[in-house]
C-alpha cells in the first residue's frame, strides 16, 4: 500500500444476520483512496454505499476482508480502539449536522477536542482551535449561538469547522446539501471544494446528480458492489441524469 493511501478495502462483504436469515450488503468491495482525493459514492438505494461509509467512518466492521485507514488496519479494533479511531482520523459532515442544541457553536466544535486520548489540549486550546476554525468557515460572529438561531447553511458549516477539529486524516460527509436549500447547498460544496484544494481527502455519498457531476471522481455501487470507479462520464447512470436535466 502506497504511503499516500489513506483508504485501503480489500474483499470486503457485510452480511447482516446468520444462516438462511443472512443478507448481503456488501460483495468483495476493493477501494484504493489517495491523500487529497474527493471521491463522491453514489448508487440508488440499497446499493450497498451508506454500509460502505459506516465502514470507512469505523462505525461498523466488515464480515470478511480488511479496512486499512492511514495504513493501520482497523478490520478487527475492538470498540474503544474504533472510537479512538473515528476522534483521532475522521470528521464526519451529517446530513441531519448532529449538533447539541444546547451547546454554542463554539462549545459543538470544541467538544472532539476534549477527547483525544493522551493528547488533550487545555481549555485555552480548545477555545483558540474553536474560534479558529469558526472563522475560517464564515461564522468567527456566531460563537455564541446556539444551532436553533443558526439557519440550515450556517448549521452546516459549523458541522465542517467540528469535522476539522482534529486535523482528521479522512472527512466523510453524507449527503451535507440534503437538507438544504440550493443556495446554501452550494455554499457547503463551495467549502468542500475548498477543502479539497487545499490537500483535504474527502469522501461524500450524494443522491444528487449534479453534484456528482462535478466530482472528480465518482464510485458508483449496485448490489453491494463497485459498479464504476472513476471520473463522472455520461455512462453513470447519475451523470447521465445529470445531463438530461441541464438540457
Amino acid at each position: 500500500m502506497s504511503a499516500t493511501t489513506i483508504v485501503r478495502l480489500a474483499g470486503v462483504e457485510k452480511t447482516y444476520g446468520f444462516g438462511d436469515a443472512g443478507v448481503v450488503v456488501l460483495r468483495g468491495v476493493d477501494l484504493a483512496i489517495e491523500r487529497g482525493e474527493f471521491v463522491g459514492i453514489v448508487g440508488a438505494s440499497g446499493s450497498g454505499k451508506t454500509t460502505m461509509m459506516n465502514i470507512l467512518g469505523c462505525l461498523d466492521r466488515p464480515t470478511t476482508g480488511h479496512y486499512a485507514l492511514a495504513g493501520e488496519d482497523v478490520s478487527t479494533l475492538d470498540d474503544d480502539r474504533l472510537s479512538d479511531v473515528r476522534n483521532r482520523s475522521i470528521g464526519f459532515v451529517f446530513q441531519s449536522f448532529q449538533l447539541i442544541p444546547e451547546l454554542t457553536v463554539r462549545e459543538n466544535v470544541e467538544l472532539p477536542l476534549g477527547y483525544v486520548r493522551g493528547a488533550r489540549k487545555s481549555r485555552h486550546e480548545r477555545r483558540a482551535r474553536a474560534e479558529e476554525l469558526l472563522a475560517s468557515v464564515g461564522l468567527g460572529h456566531r460563537l455564541e449561538h446556539k444551532p436553533a438561531q443558526l439557519s440550515g447553511g450556517e448549521c452546516q458549516r459549523v458541522a465542517i469547522a467540528r469535522a476539522l477539529a482534529n486535523e482528521p486524516a479522512l472527512i466523510l460527509a453524507d449527503e451535507p446539501t440534503g437538507n438544504l436549500d440550493t443556495k446554501s447547498g452550494e455554499d457547503v460544496m463551495q467549502l468542500l471544494f475548498g477543502l479539497h484544494a487545499a490537500g483535504r481527502t474527502i469522501v461524500m455519498v450524494t443522491h444528487n446528480p449534479e453534484i456528482a457531476a462535478r466530482l472528480p471522481r465518482v464510485v458508483e455501487m449496485r448490489d453491494g458492489r463497485v459498479l464504476r470507479d472513476g471520473a463522472p462520464t455520461r455512462a453513470s447512470s447519475f451523470v447521465a441524469a445529470a445531463a438530461g436535466e441541464a438540457r
